[in-house]
């Protein structure tokens, strides 16, 4: 999964993304430090996959990653251009998720573009720049379509349908998530205001709380939202882990940045995790959209997996653990053998049998 981090210069997406990453992006305090979108592959601890590995003993813990996209500050004017936007918004474009950094501290030696700090007008700013973005893409393919669908073309007839009312949805301020796509279409805008987003609070150090005002956009928009204080989370990323640990406990602060921002992209994207694990292989983590089957958590191990699935045998994590292993787990007859269409369930462990 890519999750993008856009937000206003200086707004703190690059102090969040070195929390997030430790991968050390430039941060300076002027605009548009970061030119090239920043990448990272950061591992998505659970643990839960601990404790599998742990009692099956396996040789490995490999969690799944998430990609974040550190994107340059958006201003006033990106899609016309305005401060490199044009290339911004492709690159935003290329994600899944957006996580949207929103000052909301008043730290006055750092510089807002803006001259003062005012969290909604910045949130205004960034969704009217990726309203006229889709508004423009979305003319342009409704222009296109509208020629095919005058042919009669049924595929051609229900796009344009669609599209005008996504454009008439984008005219009036609103997302082009409000305009649901119809599932017999295929995906031909990857509208940027049709990705989930969650908004990330950055407040200050002695402050753990989102917005009033931030909570209740979010709400009104079907966004997450999550208070974090950049500064601090750049800061106890530098340290090791017994460190960063005594200096939360130390600040109330009982999880990382990480975990509230990764959670909540997660919770976006209605995926659930599930595992795999066996004696001296591997215990590795993996992730699918919630309501998906057996066949489809095949998938995403190897497509030759799925290509030949048999049966599955699966059990919740808390049973294998409370069992001691596989062994425990057949003698008290927890561990069932399910077929296809069985649904995935968060926490799952699956051993799938296929033909070669």
């Amino acid at each position: 999964m890519k999750v993008g981090i856009v937000g206003m210069p200086n707004a703190g997406k690059s102090s969040l993304f070195n929390a997030l990453t430790k991968s050390g992006a430039e941060a300076a305090n002027y605009p548009f430090t970061t030119i090239e979108p920043n990448v990272a592959i950061v591992p998505v601890r659970d643990e839960r996959l601990d404790a599998v590995a742990r009692v099956v003993g396996s040789s490995a813990v490999v969690p799944d990653t998430i990609a974040f996209h550190d994107i340059a500050g958006l201003v006033r004017g990106a899609h016309e251009g305005e401060g490199l936007g044009n290339q911004f918004l492709a690159n935003i474009r290329e994600t899944d998720a957006i996580v949207h950094v929103v000052r909301a501290h008043t730290d006055e030696n750092v510089i807002h573009p803006e001259g003062l700090v005012d969290p909604l007008r910045d949130v205004e700013t960034i969704e009217t720049e990726l309203i006229y973005a889709d508004l423009e893409q979305a003319e342009r393919r409704h222009q296109r379509v509208v020629r095919t669908a005058r042919s009669g073309d049924k595929a051609a007839v229900a796009e344009e349908a669609w599209l005008r009312q996504v454009i008439e949805a984008l005219h009036a301020g609103r997302p082009a998530r409000t305009v649901p796509r119809p599932p017999e279409l295929a995906e031909t805008l990857f509208a940027l205001t049709a990705k989930p987003v969650l908004f990330v609070a950055n407040v200050s150090e002695d402050d753990d709380t989102v917005p009033e005002g931030i909570a209740r956009h979010a709400e009104a928009q079907g966004a997450g939202a999550v208070a974090v204080s950049a500064r601090i989370e750049a800061e106890l990323s530098e340290l090791d882990d017994e460190e960063a640990a005594a200096m939360r406990e130390d600040l109330g602060a009982a999880e990382s940045g990480l975990a509230r921002v990764v959670r909540g992209a997660f919770e976006l994207l209605g995926l659930i995790a599930f595992f795999t694990a066996g004696e001296a292989k591997p215990a590795q983590s993996w992730h699918l959209r919630d309501g998906l089957s057996a066949w489809h958590a095949a998938g995403a191990i190897h497509s030759d997996i799925q290509k030949g699935f048999v049966r599955a045998e699966v059990i919740g994590w808390e049973a294998l653990v409370e069992a001691g292993g596989y062994a425990g787990a057949r003698d008290r007859g927890v561990l069932r053998l399910e077929g296809r269409d069985y649904a995935m369930r968060d926490g799952d462990v699956i051993t799938v049998k296929f033909t070669p």
